[in-house]
């Protein structure tokens, strides 16, 4: 099958392109400006940062060629009661934890305000051998525009998702793209560091790259297979 990476930035695509096997990449720009490296099987994708500007290069990507899988696959941030630093993330389900509104009652997501839907859900099967593989947490990953950097933020995004693994900030942007194209998706995070107070000197960048390289490395045999869409 034919497989759609999608990364924010250079050094997550040089990473994932790292794990992947076969020949030497063919690199090209898509239509916008968009970098992708052609592997066997494989295409990774450097789409930027944000939802918008994954799900703009995504779309772009979709519409220039035919793919039977999406995977939207970098670091984020770890909530430590689920996936510390250095451990590796599958969701099972992706969600936009902050598309919707705030009310005097609290918070209401998209989907309750009835303009649309806040989460995807990769599928099943495909999500739990992938996670099986690289022996990653399977659960939640957050889509977020803005990072969290504070303790009374990720105390209320643990409450509103007290399933949450990982946060990131692309992940549901890659997902409204695959989904407008009737491709499935999943999403895979390396955690860097803990969702919480900002504090850069406990990130862990580095290792978190390596775990993505890893990640890829294990893949091959997964990503042979044709999912089913679900």
């Amino acid at each position: 099958m034919r497989v759609l990476v999608v990364t924010a930035v250079a050094a997550e695509a040089d990473s994932v392109a790292a794990g992947l096997t076969g020949p030497g990449p063919d690199a090209r720009q898509l239509p916008g400006g968009y970098p992708l490296s052609r592997h066997a099987g494989v295409d990774v994708l450097t789409a930027g940062v944000g939802p918008a500007a994954a799900a703009a290069g995504t779309a772009t990507a979709l519409a220039t060629g035919a793919y039977d899988l999406v995977v939207s696959a970098g670091i984020g941030g770890g909530f430590p009661a689920h996936a510390p630093v250095g451990a590796l993330v599958v969701a099972d389900a992706i969600i936009a934890a902050d598309l919707g509104a705030e009310t005097p009652d609290g918070y209401l997501p998209l989907d309750e305000l009835g303009f649309g839907r806040s989460a995807h859900l990769p599928p099943a099967e495909l999500a739990a051998r992938i996670a099986k593989t690289l022996d990653a947490v399977h659960a939640p990953v957050l889509t977020v525009s803005t990072v969290t950097g504070t303790a009374a933020r990720a105390a209320e995004l643990t409450r509103r998702h007290p399933r949450a693994a990982a946060e990131a900030m692309e992940g549901f942007g890659v997902a409204e793209a695959a989904a407008a194209h009737a491709v499935p998706v999943v999403e895979i995070r390396a955690i860097s560091n803990p969702v919480g107070p900002r504090d850069r000197a406990a990130w862990r960048i580095g290792q978190a790259l390596d775990s993505l390289r890893y990640a890829f490395q294990q893949l091959a045999p997964v990503l042979e297979e044709k999912p089913a869409h679900e």
